[in-house]
């Protein structure tokens, strides 16, 4: 893994959190991945896990809720890569209705591992609520 590859593990990160695409979740991740949504969560285990997560489809998994279309946006960057693992930093960004005001801002950090085919194998968010 290098910086250039885990930019562009980002970019597509984003995009799949913005469109809810199963294909697009799914090919981030190796099929035997451990997820977290935060340090103290539970992991959830297994790409089909981690999909159903993000599409709200599982509420026991600790998952996320669907954010209205245009009401979430992002940016991410790496600041650390050591081999497999990076950790990449960032905000994310959210508002009531497309297009209008900002309502909440995270700063993120993201610590991942990587398989050899530059999919995600274990992925732990922090984030902290700006005020």
């Amino acid at each position: 893994m290098d910086h250039a590859t885990a930019q562009t593990w980002l970019d597509r990160y984003l995009a799949a959190w913005k469109s809810y695409d199963a294909d697009d979740i799914a090919a981030l991740f190796s099929e035997d991945v451990r997820y977290r949504y935060y340090p103290h969560a539970d992991w959830i285990v297994g790409r089909d896990a981690v999909v159903a997560s993000w599409l709200a489809q599982d509420t026991d998994a600790q998952g996320s809720t669907r954010d209205e279309p245009g009401t979430y946006d992002g940016s991410y960057a790496p600041v650390a890569v050591d081999g497999e693992v990076v950790v990449a930093t960032g905000t994310s960004t959210y508002t009531e209705t497309p297009g209008g005001p900002t309502t909440q801002v995270f700063d993120n950090c993201f610590v991942m591992r990587f398989d050899d085919d530059g999919r995600c194998r274990e992925f732990t968010e922090y984030y902290t609520k700006r005020s």
